[in-house]
């Protein structure tokens, strides 16, 4: 076996040979973060330029960082097949432009370049192409016209990326070539199939059993704070975040650690949203304490397929409370009949029904993205509000009416915290506050009377 056969066997796997492997003019990558593309792209550079493939390798990342790696991964296949090649640093390529480049020079007169991210650095080059992380440039669009002429004389192009939206053109890439109208090769590789194929037992030096792999990716994702960044960098999977209503960074600005306490030791104005559920959906009762024209939440009860007397229980019990000002119920299916006996219990000026009508459900959901807004909201900081808030959609029908659906997500319920927050908090913004009653003495009284 050769040395070459030697280094492939040991250093890569499964779906890191098949990229190498793969000759083709373009190829294009989607990918999961921290899988080795990088590595066995640089393998397939110092090996082009060895052989003589290509007269450079025109390199660019999306970070200064990314390309000292990829130069550090290249010096390693240098050294270990012993080429006559030599790194010679940091390298001004076109003093006009102030542009540098990582620079290795091999002593059959080819060169690999690392760039930065600047679409300039590629005018007037020509050679092998390859752009890693390439839906995280700053100026795709400049980088793609800069970079594309380059292999007019039929050398390789690679794009090698991560997703970042679907509104970028590394995701539009993607579309054309699954679609059939760009004749390129793809591969797809998520952080599952990595795995599958390896990447727990390299990175544990060890072999692991199938219940070792699931922990692992069972960490990963946990690690993720959200489910947005799981699917985009793990799971090649590109989210349209511009159609979620509230997205992630509004939501994460208003999360905030340990704000949950017993209802004995608030000491604020209390108001209270309440979505009801019973087989499928959850009830959700969210509690509310105003200070200082802050609204942080104090209690979240999640209530799964419970019965309606011990939902009924658990409300009396909030609603009790002697600083509680306004509750609103949604009575749009089942909740009616709860509403109607905490209204006669607790009266109907603190216990208010609401059906959820499309502009109701409008003037709640917009309040609430108001409130995120201009944080004058604070919830936990917890997976599934996080997501639950996230899976709210607002879509324009053909009719122009608008309508809030929910995506699809691992999270229990169908958004029932997302409608709880939103009647607690439009509980707080209909509330005029407590009611202060004044006497009058007995001659203004006297008047009043006189004058009726």
């Amino acid at each position: 076996m050769s040395k070459m056969q030697n280094i492939l066997k040991k250093y890569f796997l499964p779906y890191q040979l098949k990229w190498l492997n793969d000759e083709s003019a373009i190829k294009i990558w989607q990918k999961s973060r921290r899988i080795g593309a990088t590595y066995i792209q640089s393998y397939e550079d110092v090996k082009d330029c060895m052989l003589k493939k290509v007269p450079s390798v025109w390199f660019s990342s999306a970070d200064e960082s990314a390309a000292r790696e990829y130069i550090t991964y290249c010096e390693q296949w240098v050294s270990l097949f012993d080429i006559a090649a030599k790194s010679v640093g940091n390298v001004v390529i076109d003093s006009d432009k102030d542009i540098k480049a990582l620079v290795i020079e091999f002593s059959n007169g080819t060169k690999i370049h690392a760039l930065s991210s600047n679409p300039k650095a590629f005018r007037s080059k020509g050679g092998k192409v390859v752009l890693d992380e390439f839906a995280h440039h700053n100026d795709q669009d400049e980088l793609w016209k800069a970079a594309r002429p380059c292999v007019t004389w039929g050398y390789p192009i690679r794009i090698l990326s991560t997703h970042n939206g679907q509104s970028c053109r590394f995701f539009k890439f993607i579309q054309e070539v699954e679609n059939g109208r760009l004749n390129w090769s793809l591969h797809t590789t998520s952080i599952q199939l990595a795995v599958d194929e390896g990447l727990v037992d390299k990175i544990l030096q060890k072999k692991v059993t199938e219940e070792d792999k699931q922990l692992w990716l069972d960490e990963q994702r946990s690690n993720c704070f959200d489910e947005y960044t799981w699917l985009q960098e793990y799971c090649c999977i590109a989210i349209d975040e511009t159609s979620a209503f509230l997205p992630y960074d509004l939501i994460s600005s208003c999360e905030a650690d340990d704000i949950l306490k017993s209802l004995d030791n608030v000491k604020g104005d209390i108001y209270v949203g309440m979505d009801i559920g019973r087989k499928k959906d959850l009830t959700v009762i969210w509690v509310l304490e105003f200070l200082e024209k802050i609204k942080y939440t104090r209690m979240l009860k999640i209530l799964e397929k419970t019965p309606f007397h011990i939902q009924e229980e658990v409300l009396n019990s909030i609603l009790k409370h002697k600083n509680l000002r306004r509750c609103y119920i949604d009575t749009t299916g089942l909740g009616m009949q709860l509403a109607e006996s905490a209204q006669r219990r607790f009266g109907k000026y603190r216990v208010e029904s609401v059906t959820f009508s499309g502009k109701v459900k409008e003037e709640l959901a917009y309040n609430l993205r108001t409130n995120f807004e201009d944080k004058t909201v604070y919830i936990p900081s917890e997976h599934n509000i996080r997501e639950d808030l996230h899976s709210v959609r607002r879509v324009t029908t053909a009719a122009g009416n608008i309508r809030f659906d929910v995506e699809n997500s691992d999270v229990n319920g169908h958004a029932d915290r997302f409608w709880a927050l939103a009647l607690a908090l439009y509980a707080a913004k209909s509330s005029v506050g407590p009611i202060h009653i004044a006497t009058r003495n007995r001659r203004e009284m006297y008047k009043l009377t006189r004058y009726y």
